[in-house]
């Protein structure tokens, strides 16, 4: 794992199943989800401490007792402040467990894709795995919530049942009921919304790759007179995608409106029933007041509640298609025998089905660099390196990647400035650059899929012997039929049309 990801070792998930995946992101920072859990519950049942305290103050008011008046309300204030300072605790550690799941779950989920190479290509569309490492990585780690605050949300819940039970039976039961005819009220609401939001996630997946299809091929579109109809395309895809965005936000507004009026409606059925106990002498006027802000309290546990009902749900369906992604094989439709590749040596693969062998080396496991690799817009520094590296490890890869005179033409060298893709560059010039930011990732196992077909053959020649001399002693596989590259080779691999596998050439 690279020195710079935010775990040495994020762990190996359980992708048994979508409820097994977010019980291995909270075993994994048990302590701290422990610690949540603490602060959670004291700062849920110390928001009951006021009402209590308040309905004393006026206890000591009606007795025209000044000083247990003053200790009352002092007590108040100290309590006030301690609240302050453990929901500080508590929205300090919920935020560190909603950030460990969130970079776990995108360490777990690149280094995979990384160990795929070129499969996932095929198995997963652009925009299915943009928006799995931002809105499902974002889901499972808000829903993380629920160990901290839903914990001290059940806690405040069944102290405040007691607390009610004291004063009287009826509010005791009426509100141990209340919060399950508020889930059952509510469940088919956010089922419906979890139902349109997948069909919504769905179609931005779509667009998304379509978007990128007509970026891709817009040179193309454009020299076939297609780019009017790709145009019209995207446009009513677009509108579908508004549509279902629509039907979103209408489905989470009333989802919104349940989850904030059905408690204010169940606080009003409580103030009623107490107001009527409070005229027929059932109870006295401090503890009508007493319930009356025991109740009101609870509406922020209850709240905790039903974002729990939501985010859950919601989380579940995210981890599912983080586990289909971490589920994904190489080989599963596979039964060829794979690339015979001896280690710490420079293996060159020939075939004349450059199909065959891209596909035969997609299932290595390293890091697989090829000719459609993008490269970002930015600084050429930015483009090609991968982490923190210094000016001694730029410059070596780029004379392994012989584009030192690639650096030199540009306006402002390193600090020059490159287009999406690399358009504001030569064909070769992109290849020697995708070439040294290979060289920079630095893998045990790098795949390199003709990466010098543009160049001409003095530079190949330099190519091919620099890589030789940068990678020596660790596991290079090139995809080329170049006599150049088989020239430099250990080991020579040829493929025929079968995909039978010839040694050519022993190891020199």
């Amino acid at each position: 794992m690279s020195r710079h990801a935010p775990y040495d070792d994020p762990g190996t998930p359980d992708t048994r199943s979508a409820w097994r995946y977010l019980w291995w992101l909270v075993r994994m920072q048990r302590r701290r989800v422990l610690a949540g859990a603490w602060w959670g519950s004291l700062w849920m049942c110390g928001l009951i401490l006021p009402p209590y305290l308040i309905s004393q103050a006026i206890e000591a008011l009606r007795a025209n007792d000044r000083t247990a008046l003053v200790w009352w309300s002092a007590a108040l204030l100290v309590v006030a402040a301690l609240l302050a300072l453990v929901g500080v605790a508590r929205h300090r550690t919920m935020t560190l467990v909603r950030t460990d799941a969130a970079l776990r779950t995108a360490q777990v989920v690149v280094r995979h894709v990384t160990s795929l190479g070129g499969v996932v290509r095929r198995k997963l569309s652009t925009g299915e795995l943009t928006y799995l490492q931002n809105g499902d990585t974002m889901r499972i780690a808000h829903a993380l919530t629920s160990t901290g605050p839903g914990v001290g949300a059940v806690i405040a819940y069944a102290v405040t049942a007691v607390l009610l039970l004291r004063i009287s039976v009826l509010l005791a039961v009426v509100v141990l009921l209340g919060v399950p005819v508020l889930a059952v009220v509510t469940g088919p609401v956010m089922r419906r919304l979890h139902a349109v939001e997948a069909g919504y996630r769905h179609s931005q997946g779509e667009l998304t790759s379509r978007a990128g299809d007509i970026v891709a091929g817009l040179r193309v579109l454009s020299g076939i007179g297609g780019k009017p109809a790709f145009e019209e395309r995207f446009r009513a895809m677009s509108r579908e995608v508004l549509k279902d965005g629509y039907r979103v936000s209408a489905w989470l507004s009333w989802v919104q409106a349940l989850t904030w009026g059905l408690p204010a409606l169940f606080l009003a059925v409580v103030t009623w029933i107490v107001a009527r106990m409070a005229v027929s002498g059932t109870i006295t006027v401090p503890e009508m007041l007493a319930v009356y802000l025991y109740v009101t309290t609870l509406i922020v546990p209850v709240s905790f509640f039903m974002e729990g009902a939501d985010a859950i749900p919601r989380a579940l369906v995210s981890a599912r298609r983080v586990v289909d992604l971490l589920t994904l094989r190489r080989n599963a439709d596979d039964t060829r025998e794979p690339l015979d590749v001896q280690r710490g040596v420079l293996t060159v693969v020939v075939s004349a089905n450059s199909a065959l062998a891209r596909d035969a080396v997609e299932r290595l496991p390293g890091v697989v660099a090829d000719n459609d690799d993008y490269l970002f817009r930015g600084t050429v520094r930015e483009a090609v390196s991968v982490g923190e590296h210094d000016d001694i490890e730029l410059e070596q890869a780029i004379w392994a990647a012989a584009a030192v005179d690639v650096v030199e033409a540009l306006p402002d060298g390193l600090d020059s400035q490159l287009e999406s893709k690399g358009r504001n560059v030569s064909g070769g010039q992109r290849q020697r650059l995708r070439l040294v930011r290979a060289l920079l990732s630095e893998p045990d196992v790098l795949v390199l899929v003709e990466p010098t077909s543009a160049l001409d053959a003095v530079t190949e020649a330099a190519v091919a012997r620099r890589v030789k001399e940068a990678r020596f002693g660790r596991t290079t596989v090139v995809v080329s039929s170049s006599p150049l590259w088989v020239g430099q080779a250990d080991r020579v691999v040829h493929l025929d049309s079968s995909g039978v596998q010839e040694e050519l050439e022993e190891s020199r």
